[in-house]
């Protein structure tokens, strides 16, 4: 149907049509969806020559992070590279950075605010750079959900574990709570310290990873976690459900590594004898169940790192990160495959690219302050007591 002829039957767009073309803005996701200003033409050839130029003008004054699953054009011009946190984390290591460009999501550059000072100010390229998995679940909901856990007489024993993929308002609600965040790498040691605090846990907002690591790592059954819907009344679950579970487990997941199955592990091993799965523990269950290996990014990274020239391997994770670690191990005689047949990017991550880079920085450059990241005060201060506990983990 043309434009006319929506026009002719005076068809209005719906509210959730325009966010999702970009021309409305909603305030209570975690998500933007603007980019104010000129961007130069993907086409423009010296793009690179720009962004170099603009970063030698700034120096020490900018800080650039770079997430594994960013494009390769983009991480040419990272200072450092590395999962959310550990990136959050170099940029508090650098108080002498007036300026932190985060190329990641959103939740990350709010992250890095929270952790670095407050004179630091922290860009994010494009706003619309969000995580489809941080969006599942609001302020809110969580808020409603722990309602409902009052309700059912359980409240006083839940502590929520939140994943670093989450928003600021759900790391200070953690906070606030009692709660601590955990990454990829210490969700174990999170759940322990959990457990030793309560009788139940409320893993936010990455269901995989609170199962697997419940029931692979910790030896939990599938019957002693449940699943909380925030988009069901009571959240689908009943109270006796509740008080016999340990593990309330949010029901939201990642877009990508979501996207492997049982199906995709068994074709590439028919595919390639002898090869090695190595997946993220955000797949689903029944993939890290299947993997010869399971872990976090820096896990994967390790792993290939150490394996033998000659070893073959089919990597779980987005596409980015895949074909640059198949590209640096080719002349070591590793052959590094994606798990699944389907190429899949994370796409909100792959919105930071270089024409974003450019304007960043040269609207850094020229005095500009664009697309800053701001937590507020109160959040900030819930927030950071959750990470802290994380980091006081042993």
């Amino acid at each position: 149907m043309t434009t006319a002829q929506t026009q002719d039957l005076d068809v209005q767009p719906t509210p959730l049509a325009l966010l999702l073309l970009g021309r409305e803005a909603d305030p209570r996701s975690e998500r933007g969806v603007e980019c104010p200003g000129d961007l130069p033409s993907p086409s423009d050839p010296d793009l690179v020559a720009r962004a170099r130029a603009a970063k030698e003008k700034l120096g020490d004054k900018v800080f650039v992070l770079g997430h594994h699953y960013q494009r390769d054009e983009v991480i040419q011009f990272a200072d450092v590279t590395g999962d959310s946190f550990k990136l959050a984390r170099d940029a508090a290591a650098r108080p002498e950075a007036e300026y932190i460009v985060f190329c990641g999501v959103h939740f990350m550059a709010e992250s890095a605010d929270i952790l670095t000072g407050d004179e630091q100010k922290v860009v994010l390229p494009d706003l619309a750079a969000g995580c489809s998995m941080a969006d599942m679940a609001t302020a809110e909901q969580v808020a409603e959900c722990w309602d409902v856990l009052t309700e059912a007489g359980v409240a006083e024993e839940v502590v929520p574990v939140s994943y670093m993929n989450s928003s600021a308002d759900i790391k200070a609600f953690t906070g606030k709570h009692g709660g601590t965040i955990c990454t990829s790498s210490n969700a174990e040691r999170a759940l322990e310290w959990a457990f030793e605090q309560g009788e139940k846990v409320l893993f936010l907002p990455d269901q995989h990873l609170g199962r697997n690591t419940a029931v692979r790592d910790m030896g939990m059954s599938l019957d002693d976690c449940v699943l909380y819907n925030p988009h069901k009344p009571n959240g689908g679950l009943t109270a006796e459900q509740l008080r016999n579970a340990k593990m309330i487990l949010w029901r939201g997941h990642c877009s990508v590594h979501g996207r492997f199955s049982l199906d995709s592990v068994k074709d590439v091993r028919e595919r390639i004898p002898g090869v090695n799965v190595l997946v993220h523990p955000e797949c689903k269950h029944e993939v890290v169940e299947a993997a010869d290996y399971v872990g976090s990014t820096e896990y994967i990274i390790k792993a290939l790192e150490a394996a033998p020239a000659g070893s073959k391997w089919a990597i779980g994770t987005e596409l980015n990160l895949v074909r640059r670690l198949a590209n640096r191990f080719a002349p070591e005689d590793k052959e590094i495959v994606f798990l699944d047949k389907t190429v899949c990017f994370c796409s909100t991550m792959n919105r930071i690219d270089l024409p974003h880079l450019v304007w960043t920085l040269e609207s850094l450059a020229a005095g500009k302050l664009v697309n800053q990241i701001s937590v507020d005060r109160e959040t900030e201060a819930f927030a950071k007591l959750a990470l802290e506990r994380m980091l006081a983990l042993p």
